[in-house]
């Protein structure tokens, strides 16, 4: 029975068969309890815990998914290397639904979440300059591609406040950033990865074309989500074979990204 696992993955609530051998466990965080059960198996050779994002019946809008508690309660099981699958719209009129963006840069675009875990008994700075671990990125770029999938190696994901969608206007203006796909989850997951010195890959499937890369009356909530419902068998597959193909000894920076800091306290 597994109790522990080496990798994690943060997404939807399709994704609950990915794993054999499944338990659930409940864990409670310094930040209060995840979003929901964390459920821990294997895929194949890999012990792997599962979170879902929005809680398995959806309750957390985006702006309100707990995760800090999330991202610790993955690192306190073992976990240090994760991937987090989501939908996104694309900023691209060439970069239509069905592709999936394996990005390398993110803007913050959100406002009130809380983005840290050193909020209190000393500052911790650490460095975002990349924020997605880049043997992550290799692994989630020739996985997708070799799966079929219109692969895109890199790319800006900003991330809004939400819950609504953007205006065209603002749609505009991050496309004319030269931004590439727009969320509402990215942040703060990714550099809360970072300050858990965990790896973190974002594997991001373009459902719509965001409002102002499109004429008519934009994206709505429905659209996402069948969107994304028809295509979770094959994200599932990716999410699995990419589990697989990460190394299993981790030599890019990410580890190391608390080397020489002092912390306030003692990580899971």
């Amino acid at each position: 029975m597994v109790t522990s696992a080496e990798i994690g993955v943060i997404g939807g609530s399709g994704f609950y068969s990915l794993l054999d051998d499944a338990q659930e466990i409940e864990l409670s965080t310094p930040y209060g309890p995840p979003s929901d059960v964390v459920t821990v198996g294997r895929i194949g050779s890999r012990s792997v815990a599962f979170i879902p994002r929005h809680g398995r019946d959806h309750r957390f809008p985006p702006h309100h998914i707990p995760y800090r508690a999330n991202l610790w309660a993955l690192r306190s099981l073992g976990v240090r290397q994760v991937l987090a699958p989501s939908a996104v719209g694309s900023l691209r009129a060439e970069l239509g639904p069905g592709a999936i963006v394996v990005p390398d840069q993110l803007v913050d675009r959100t406002s009130g979440r809380p983005q840290t875990y050193y909020d209190e008994g000393g500052a911790v700075h650490v460095s975002f300059a990349d924020p997605y671990c880049p043997s992550g990125r290799a692994v989630a770029v020739e996985s997708a591609r070799a799966a079929g999938w219109n692969t895109v190696d890199g790319g800006t994901l900003v991330v809004i406040e939400g819950p609504r969608f953007s205006t065209r206007a603002e749609s505009r203006w991050f496309a004319g950033n030269g931004w590439t796909i727009v969320g509402m989850t990215g942040f703060p997951e990714a550099v809360l990865a970072r300050e858990l010195a965990l790896c973190y890959t974002s594997l991001s499937l373009v459902t719509d074309l965001d409002a102002g890369v499109e004429t008519g009356e934009g994206v709505t909530h429905d659209e996402v989500l069948e969107f994304f419902a028809r295509n979770v068998t094959r994200m599932r597959t990716l999410v699995a074979e990419a589990v697989e193909a990460l190394p299993s000894e981790r030599g890019c920076p990410c580890g190391a990204a608390l080397d020489g800091i002092k912390l306030p306290f003692e990580l899971p």
